[in-house]
């Protein structure tokens, strides 16, 4: 006869309620209610877990300010755990299941077994049972010819070949904990007088009862272990594995994801270091030509000055031949006299600044423009390779030249010119011939004989006497020599009767008389040539006695000026290279700052990524655990 457990036969079918378990004393039974609530737990901080790691990876993945440390796959592959752990936990959380299991009972009494188990499940408050038995009522052949041990050896054969060999779920070595030879009828009469209020011990019992007893108790509680621990294999294993993969799966992508940020943190460090580098040597380098560029500056700017300064005075000894070289319709008349000068001033300015450029523009431009390409040579290596290509449109170089700026119609403005007769023999033109015109005109204005000096109340030095008032220059002897001589003829006439009278006797009045006539011839000559052209180089003549002097006063002015321009394009050439090294510089700084707060975001994500990872390690240990503890037979 056997008693066989089936789920989709309906030979016994258990359904366990929770509300009922809840119930349950201390029992293997028990054990599926704690692995119920452990692997929900599990599940739940599961599915929070992978929520948390999809919306991480979301967010990492849609951050446009790093490069991607993961992709589109992981995302949806993670969501897609999400979805399955969800299912799996709305399974778990079910509040009713189904359990099948399959038994063979070999005695005698099959109703006293059945009846036994019946009771069994419902003192448990398992849930709903359906019992069914199949097999023959009576005994089975033969059997009432085996005695004890042969019957106990025959039964074991048996049971040990049916799970061995045709069931297969366990070895030789371990069917023998699977068998178990109890009485039913005698627990069954006792539980039904514990039921009534009766002990268990009372009536007629066989000897060894208590014996018998204790193995039924021990069958039960093997039973219930058996019934428990394939619950909760057939419940739970598959899904452990599953949470598993998955939790294993979502730990391989955080720690992909872990090294792609620390490979692209490490990147972001290296060009960090690499700007800043670049960044210190831009600065020193920049400092280093700023100094350099300077002193070629200033050496640059006085050689010009001094060029110009040279070419000026050799210009000025040549102004003759500049006015020479003017051509205009000269008139004595104050209103052509005008219109000459200012033409004259024009040509000369001209002339002049064409000479100039002439002798010193070529090469002042070919030293200046060398030193605005060893510039930009210099610079250049400081701009990115972008900006190289593109230096001399970022520069400005127009075509310099130097503007001299004489200014000439204001310099000269004050000239008067004297284009009136003179003869050259005549007292004033003597006069002016020995002492020049301004002591001329201080002698024949009658000054004092003694030219007065002042002399300071104080002197300068007081280690140095005061020179003597007598103490005259021969330049101030001659004034007043002939000073003297003046004021002689004008105040008497007979000082001419008696140097006549004197020549007269000493030479004759013929020899005076010819003089005479020839210094009439001279005077009558002089007159009569006297013309127009004459007096065009008279004032021409003096013209450039006077713009000479008055050019000798500006040619440091003029070099200084010519000077500065070169130092303003000089300077302003190297203020662009430099503003161009200051965008360079403020790029830098940026890409620096960038990068530094990439390393932080980096920084961020390498421990949420970190954390994340090893959280799916703690659950895996928590599986582990949960597998160690609930889904492997203990031993």
């Amino acid at each position: 006869m056997s008693l066989l457990f089936s789920r989709c036969n309906s030979i016994i079918t258990v359904k366990k309620d929770k509300r009922h378990m809840a119930e349950v004393n201390a029992s293997p039974l028990k054990h599926f209610v704690t692995a119920k609530k452990k692997i929900n737990g599990i599940f739940e901080q599961l599915g929070a877990y992978i929520q948390e790691s999809a919306t991480f990876l979301e967010d990492t993945h849609r951050n446009a300010e790093l490069d991607p440390v993961t992709t589109e796959e992981q995302v949806l592959d993670v969501k897609g755990y999400l979805s399955k752990v969800r299912g799996i936990s709305e399974v778990l959380a079910r509040r009713h299941m189904k359990v099948a299991f399959f038994g063979r009972v070999c005695t005698f009494g099959i109703l006293n077994h059945v009846t036994v188990l019946y009771y069994l499940f419902f003192r448990e408050a398992v849930g709903g049972c359906g019992l069914h038995q199949e097999g023959p009522t009576g005994t089975p052949p033969g059997h009432t010819h085996m005695l004890g041990l042969q019957v106990r050896r025959q039964h074991m054969e048996r049971c040990t070949s049916f799970l061995v060999d045709e069931l297969g779920v366990v070895d030789r070595g371990q069917a023998g904990d699977r068998i178990f030879f109890v009485s039913a009828k005698e627990v069954l009469n006792a539980r039904i007088q514990k039921a009534q209020g009766m002990p268990e011990g009372g009536g007629a019992l066989a000897e060894g009862f208590q014996v018998r007893m204790f193995e039924f108790q021990n069958f039960e509680r093997r039973f219930e272990e058996c019934i428990s621990q394939s619950a909760v294999k057939t419940k739970f294993e598959q899904h452990t594995v599953r949470a598993k993969q998955i939790a294993e799966a979502v730990r391989f992508i955080m720690d992909s994801l872990h090294i792609a940020a620390q490979e692209q943190r490490v990147y972001c460090l290296e060009m960090r270091e690499e700007r800043q580098e670049r960044l210190r040597f831009i600065d020193k380098q920049l400092e280093l030509l700023a100094q350099d560029y300077k002193l070629r500056i200033k050496q640059i700017t006085e050689e010009v000055e001094r060029q110009v300064s040279t070419a000026m005075a050799e210009e000025i000894r040549r102004l003759s031949v500049l006015v020479d070289e003017y051509q205009m319709d000269f008139h004595p008349s104050p209103v052509v006299l005008k219109v000459y000068k200012n033409e004259l001033h024009r040509h000369i300015e001209e002339g002049l600044g064409r000479n100039m450029s002439d002798r010193c523009s070529t090469a002042i431009t070919n030293s200046l423009q060398t030193m605005q390409q060893d510039m930009i040579d210099g610079l250049k290596p400081l701009l990115p390779a972008s900006v190289r290509s593109q230096i001399d449109m970022l520069v400005p170089r127009q075509c310099f030249s130097l503007s001299y700026d004489l200014n000439c119609d204001k310099l000269c403005a004050d000239f008067q010119e004297d284009i009136e007769f003179h003869f050259s023999l005549g007292w004033t033109m003597l006069v002016n011939r020995f002492l020049g015109p301004k002591n001329s005109r201080r002698a024949l204005m009658g000054y004092n004989d003694q030219v007065q000096r002042p002399i300071p109340l104080t002197p300068a030095n007081p280690s140095m006497p005061p020179l003597p008032q007598g103490s005259l220059t021969q330049e101030e002897l001659m004034v007043s020599m002939v000073t003297g001589l003046a004021s002689l003829t004008s105040r008497t006439s007979m000082g001419i009767l008696v140097v006549g009278g004197v020549v007269w006797k000493a030479v004759g009045w013929r020899l005076i008389a010819l003089s005479f006539g020839l210094y009439g011839l001279l005077y009558v000559y002089e007159r009569l040539t006297w013309t127009t052209k004459a007096k065009e180089r008279a004032f021409k003549r003096q013209f450039v006695e006077y713009a000479s002097e008055k050019l000798q006063l500006v040619i440091s002015y003029t070099g200084s000026n010519c000077s500065h321009q070169v130092q303003q394009e000089l300077s302003g050439t190297f203020a662009h290279l430099c503003q161009q090294v200051d965008v360079t510089r403020e790029n830098l700084e940026q890409e620096i700052a960038t990068m530094n707060k990439k390393i932080e975001v980096l920084d961020s994500l390498q421990s949420k990524a970190k954390l994340l990872r090893n959280k799916a390690g703690w659950l895996d240990s928590e599986l582990n655990m949960f597998t160690h503890q609930y889904l492997q037979p203990s031993r």
